[in-house]
């Protein structure tokens, strides 16, 4: 069968004189950091946040008094000209979001302390008629909030978060993709009982994988109980700068990619109008598949299908082995200390230098190897005769979809040290990688794949974003045992570089410290910015540890639920650290925090220093 990109059909919503979902757009947002009730800072920032190309403006409402003055914000910047819809983000108060709804174009509540507040978890064993009046409770409260927004009419957000999930959910489905969706689901069945249609979802996560895993499943979900309503997709706590950027790109493309998403938010601990561009450069690069060639496929292939595979092993490649990564370039021109070395480099034409033995293997041409140790030999698809003559312990070929026909796959399954390394010049790469390896499973290959991807890109943040957003999307649905990235104007080290932080972004293979940083909002009541740069100063030695770096009591401990420590703010100037989701040291002063964190990592044995 053939297949093309095309979005997923969701139904209108109305925001102010900006609709979302149907026919519209793929919308961009971020979300104001200074308090709601500075009304000349919020102002100020909302104008540079619209300026930058925001379709919506979102601001946090602790409380009434805060959702009163989002009125006054917005009639503020109706005065100075700007029509740009705002959003109030509420938690935990749903008078504040009563409120916000006569104040605002849309409204977000989290399902998971809307009525449900209780925190931190205690396990809550209920019986069907006990779970039964809980959902009672929510109707008895979330109708009216229904009816205000629709007498106003204000739209409406159901916005999951992974580490926010009542007590409730927790107890029957853990903090699993099934409690995200059973706890959207509750709401949204009153929403459509209402025929309130002005909703949008969004289910969030700091875990990729999770994140992803979640969405699909509620899209499938809705699509059994004939719902259609927009999807607002975003990777909470990201972190900041490259990392920040390929860990978003690696969850919301590998959505978008699919044709899921009607309006996003890349979450970045920086400036919110740093977020926007960013955003846009990651629309504009997935919405390039739109009058992409339709692509042969597999019957058995789905975006959502299982494309696990087990593999053979190949000298360390395959099998239970993390993937590996591929650089090209100059092997004297990798810069070992700023990233992890690269498995193997691939020179091309260039010979190996004879006089010393290089530090990580090399890939040659075929036509220029020479059988010597630790030079392995490249392959294109032409020369598939010679490949089966050559002895060298393991062999690369590069492939294309179209070039695994009945003979290819049949030398691949029978010479038992041949990787194919698999490219795509699509611009939907993404569906031809997983219809090559739905073509390697039907005809029972267990050869261990390299996935490649060329890019002719001058500015980095756009290199970060495509690269993600194409090998993040293959290697979250369990496709690939390795990587090769090329990039015509980039050096060895930057590309490298990029490569480990896909790959760590998309749980596949950890080589650094994690941060799960939140971007920060009105809630916060420290200096979060540089408290980032501090821990990440401190900490970046201790590869394979995640530590949350978080601004306020809702976003941590919740939404850190994934990291080992966690440094979130506890009022002004003050810092609690966490242990997992137990609080071990509370209200320290600012400047004593990151030296107590590390502290506190010392403590339980975490501390190390990597070789």
């Amino acid at each position: 069968m053939k297949i093309r990109y095309q979005r997923r059909r969701s139904t209108e919503v109305h925001i102010g004189r900006t609709p979302l979902g149907g026919s519209n757009p793929i919308r961009i947002q971020s979300m104001v950091d200074v308090s709601t009730m500075d009304t000349d800072a919020a102002v100020e920032q909302a104008i540079r946040i619209i300026e930058a190309g925001a379709d919506y403006v979102r601001l946090t409402a602790q409380g009434e008094r805060e959702a009163r003055n989002l009125g006054v914000i917005r009639e503020t910047l109706r005065r100075k000209g700007y029509d740009t819809p705002l959003v109030a983000d509420i938690h935990f108060n749903p008078r504040a979001a009563d409120t916000a709804a006569a104040n605002v174009e849309k409204v977000r509540i989290n399902p998971g302390n809307y009525v449900d507040k209780t925190k931190p978890f205690r396990r809550t064993d209920c019986t069907e008629a006990e779970y039964a009046r809980e959902i009672a409770k929510i109707r008895t409260r979330f109708i009216p909030f229904l009816q205000l927004c629709r007498k106003h009419g204000t739209a409406v957000r159901i916005g999951v978060n992974h580490g926010s999930l009542s007590d409730r959910i927790m107890s029957r489905y853990g903090d699993t993709p099934e409690g995200m969706v059973a706890s959207c689901m509750e709401f949204l069945r009153i929403c459509k009982e209402m025929h309130f249609g002005d909703t949008v979802i969004s289910i969030k996560a700091s875990n990729t994988v999770m994140m992803i895993r979640t969405v699909r499943l509620l899209v499938r979900t809705m699509d059994a109980e004939d719902m259609h309503y927009p999807l607002h997709l975003g990777v909470t706590e990201a972190g900041d700068s490259e990392d920040g950027r390929i860990k978003s790109a690696v969850g919301i493309g590998a959505l978008l990619a699919d044709g899921i998403g009607d309006t996003i938010r890349v979450s970045l601990s920086e400036p919110p109008e740093a977020e926007i561009p960013v955003a846009r450069k990651l629309v504009d690069y997935i919405l390039q598949r739109t009058d992409c060639e339709p692509i042969d496929v597999p019957d058995t292939y789905a975006p959502d299908a299982d494309f696990h595979r087990k593999t053979r092993i190949v000298q360390g490649i395959g099998g239970l082995h993390p993937p590996i990564v591929i650089a090209a370039g100059r092997p004297d021109g990798i810069v070992a200390r700023t990233t992890g070395m690269p498995d193997f480099i691939y020179i091309g034409r260039n010979k190996p230098d004879t006089s010393v033995r290089p530090a990580v293997p090399l890939l040659v041409d075929a036509d220029y190897w020479d059988d010597r140790p630790d030079v392995f030999p490249y392959f294109r698809a032409k020369e598939v005769n010679k490949i089966r003559e050559c002895t060298a312990g393991i062999k690369f070929i590069a492939l294309e979809y179209g070039d695994m026909n009945p003979a290819m796959l049949e030398l691949l399954a029978q010479d038992r040290a041949t990787v194919p390394v698999l490219y795509s010049c699509s611009p939907d790469c993404v569906v031809e990688m997983r219809a090559a390896i739905l073509r390697l499973k039907e005809a029972c290959c267990d050869a261990p794949v390299i996935l490649r991807r060329n890019y002719s890109e001058t500015d980095a943040e756009r290199l970060q974003l495509k690269a993600a957003a194409d090998f993040g999307a293959v290697l979250t649905d369990g496709i690939g045992n390795g990587i090769f990235l090329c990039n015509d104007t980039s050096d060895i080290t930057a590309t490298t570089r990029y490569m480990f932080a896909i790959l760590q972004a998309a749980r596949v293979r950890i080589s650094k410290t994690e941060y799960i940083s939140c971007p920060g909002c009105g809630r916060t009541l420290y200096d979060l910015r540089t408290a980032i740069t501090r821990v990440k100063a401190a900490t970046s030695h201790l590869k394979g540890l995640k530590i949350a770096i978080m601004g306020c009591v809702v976003n941590g401990p919740g939404e850190m639920a994934d990291a080992d420590y966690g440094y979130v703010g506890a009022g002004h100037g003050r810092v609690s650290l966490y242990k997992g989701r137990d609080c071990l040291r509370k209200n320290i002063p600012e400047t004593e925090a990151v030296e107590q964190l590390a502290s506190l990592i010392r403590e339980h044995g975490d501390w190390y220093f990597d070789g």
